[in-house]
């Protein structure tokens, strides 16, 4: 399922603003590739270039190319909810839907794209639960509101709701920020356990939650307040941490700036 992300001379805008400028990269799959950088970087704004999440907002444009495996995300031919479909997103604050059971919440993308039997819909359910580390903990209660699980738990709900419609990517925009230390560990551990199925992307400002789950690391910077965010360096996480090329890259992650 997973799928490779090829990105080049990327431009995103704000109407006329431009918050980052020349963004290109490989992302490759069944891997973790975090995403680090002080804020106002566009770390997150690069993560929803990456499924045609930014040209939601009123004026938001994109310049250049995104390509998973073959093909141009921003093709004219290409359907932006397609585009969702096929690359998920898990969002920095649980968001199950308010009103819908923990069953209805997984299934909720599956009715929208098509036509499932009970028995089919039951078997993803479970499946995409059990995928997310929660279903013993539900499997009791699938009739109960999802808003009512603790907030740990609506975050690995939400996680089963991106993957019970089969994408190939998933991304992750600071997903354990509004989470305690033991749900934060569940989390990390469960995208340790996805990454072998999936191309996923995790945007952090924890770094030592970059350098405990990713493979590879991309470090965003800005020149002044006001300029475009820049990829500075990417490489393999270890190096990263331990030999990075750039000495802005080193002076972000031991704390002297950011």
């Amino acid at each position: 399922m997973a799928k490779q992300i090829e990105v080049a001379g990327l431009d995103a805008y704000y109407g006329s603003h431009k918050a980052i400028e020349g963004i290109s990269m490989t992302i490759e799959p069944r891997s973790v590739t975090a995403f680090i950088g002080p804020s106002g970087c566009g770390k997150s704004t690069f993560l929803r270039t990456l499924n045609r999440m930014h040209e939601v907002i009123p004026g938001a444009r994109v310049v250049g190319k995104v390509r998973l495996e073959e093909q141009d995300l921003y093709g004219a031919d290409v359907d932006p909810v397609s585009v969702r479909r096929t690359i998920g997103m898990v969002f920095q604050r649980p968001n199950p839907f308010p009103t819908m059971s923990i069953f209805d919440n997984v299934a909720a993308g599956l009715r929208l794209n098509g036509r499932y039997s009970r028995s089919q819909l039951d078997g993803v359910v479970e499946e995409s639960l059990k995928g997310a580390n929660l279903w013993n903990e539900v499997k009791d209660r699938l009739n109960k509101p999802g808003a009512g699980l603790s907030g740990g738990q609506q975050q690995r709900l939400c996680i089963a709701r991106a993957i019970a419609v089969r994408p190939q990517v998933l991304l992750m925009d600071e997903p354990c920020s509004a989470l305690d230390p033991i749900s934060t560990l569940a989390i990390e551990d469960l995208i340790s356990q996805l990454k072998q199925d999936y191309t996923i992307v995790i945007v952090t400002h924890n770094m030592q939650q970059a350098a405990r789950v990713s493979d590879k690391t991309a470090f965003f910077n800005l020149a002044a307040q006001g300029q475009p965010g820049k990829l500075v360096e990417m490489d393999e996480t270890s190096k990263i941490f331990t030999n990075p090329a750039e000495k802005a890259t080193e002076d972000y992650i031991t704390g002297r700036f950011g």
